[in-house]
C-alpha cells in the first residue's frame, strides 16, 4: 500500500524529511510517494504532512499567501498526521509570541522562536521520547522553546522544558528529527496505528 506524503519545500530539509518518511513507511512494509508542496491543491491528495524548519516568518507568509493554509487546517479537522518540526512547529502553534508570525492555532502552546539560542549554541542531546523504548538522538538548531502546553500532551522534555508534543494528529518538535539516520520520530507522528 503507499501512502502520499506531503512535504511544505518552501524551506528547510525537504529531502532529508522525504528519505525519513520512506524509511519509516518502509518499515510498515508500505510505500510512500512524496510531494514536495509549493501552491495550493497538493494538501488535500496528501495522507499526511510535514512542515520543516526555516524561518517561520517566511514560511507563514507563503503559506498564507498561496491558500495552503486553510489546506493544512483542514487535513488536521480530518484527523490525518502532521509532523511540524522547529519552524514548523512555531507556524502550528497557537501563540509564536511574534506578531510577524501568522500562525495556523493547530497545537495548543505557546512558543518563542530561537529560545535555545543562536546557530553557535546548536546542540544534540538524547531523548527520552513518550512512545519509543530508546533515547533518540535529538538535533537542536537555533531550536524554539515551547513555554507553555494547553491541551496538548508532552512527549519529551530536555532540561525540564517540553520539546516535543502532540495535539490530535499533530506532532511538534523543537528539533530536526530528518538529520539523523534515526526515522523514529516520523514514524512515531505519521504510522504510530500500523
Amino acid at each position: 500500500m503507499t501512502v502520499t506524503a506531503g512535504v511544505v519545500a518552501v524551506q528547510g530539509d525537504v529531502s532529508e524529511h522525504a528519505a525519513a518518511i520512506e524509511r519509516a513507511a518502509a518499515s510498515h512494509g508500505r510505500d510512500a510517494e512524496v510531494r514536495e508542496i509549493r501552491e495550493s491543491g497538493i494538501v488535500p491528495e496528501c495522507d499526511l504532512l510535514l512542515l520543516p524548519g526555516g524561518e517561520s516568518t517566511t514560511i507563514s507568509r507563503l503559506l498564507h499567501r498561496e491558500g495552503i493554509a486553510p489546506e493544512i487546517r483542514a487535513h488536521v479537522e480530518a484527523g490525518k498526521p502532521v509532523l511540524a518540526t522547529c519552524a514548523g512547529l512555531i507556524v502550528l502553534s497557537t501563540d509564536a509570541n511574534d506578531d510577524r508570525v501568522e500562525t495556523l492555532g493547530l497545537v495548543d502552546a505557546t512558543v518563542e522562536r530561537n529560545a535555545f539560542g543562536r546557530q553557535k549554541d546548536s546542540f544534540e542531546a538524547p531523548l527520552d521520547v513518550a512512545g519509543l523504548d530508546e533515547p533518540f538522538h535529538a538535533v537542536f538548531i537555533r531550536a524554539p522553546l515551547i513555554e507553555s502546553v494547553g491541551d496538548a500532551a508532552v512527549l519529551a522534555e530536555w532540561d525540564g522544558r517540553p520539546v516535543a508534543i502532540q495535539d490530535g494528529p499533530v506532532v511538534g518538535t523543537s528539533f530536526h528529527p530528518e538529520l539523523t539516520d534515526d526515522a523514529r520520530i516520523h514514524d512515531l507522528a505519521f504510522f504510530a496505528d500500523d
